[in-house]
């Protein structure tokens, strides 16, 4: 068969990769060793290589028990990287981890890696940032511009208001 270079042939040319159970843990133990993984993101890795229903199960309780996979490990890792790294809000990370179904007992220990002091001192940095870069002239607006953006960072509205409150008299 002759396959041209339109790209619904794509899919023709590849095979999808069946990983044998061995191989698949080798494989699936690395890629848990390289950064902090959820159980859907392994379970997703897993249906790549064609492994589905028990034998992926099966994998997953094995590296849990490994302590490749730890559930908590990764709720930590991930909640204290996106505050420090990318200053998200303790709603934008709660919601991030619930869609990686993450337990809520272990999202409530992930947010507890974050400092109350240091999530009101990072929620008037953003906002201080955001001030600065507002052309508008009211206060009002003003406010209501640096609060939009930092509901959307996933900040709680009653800090917020509380922050603006002291920033913009």
């Amino acid at each position: 068969m002759i396959y041209l270079n339109f790209p619904i042939f794509d899919d023709l040319k590849k095979d999808k990769a069946h990983v044998s159970i061995s191989d698949a843990l080798i494989k699936a133990a690395s890629f848990c060793a390289y950064q902090e993984r959820c159980h859907k993101e392994v379970l997703e890795r897993l249906a790549e290589w064609g492994i589905y229903g028990a034998d992926a199960d099966g994998l997953l309780v094995k590296l849990i028990e490994l302590n490749y996979l730890n559930e908590e490990r990764f709720a930590k890792a991930f909640s204290g990287g996106k505050f420090r790294v990318k200053q998200w809000g303790r709603l934008r990370i709660k919601q991030e981890l619930k869609m990686r179904e993450i337990s809520e007992y272990c999202i409530q220990l992930g947010l507890k890696e974050i400092e109350e002091s240091d999530y009101k001192q990072t929620l008037q940095e953003v906002l201080e940032k955001k001030l600065s870069s507002i052309k508008a002239k009211k206060p009002a607006e003003l406010k209501n511009k640096a609060y939009q953006y930092a509901l959307s960072r996933g900040f709680e509205p009653s800090l917020i208001w509380e922050c603006l409150a002291i920033l913009v008299p």
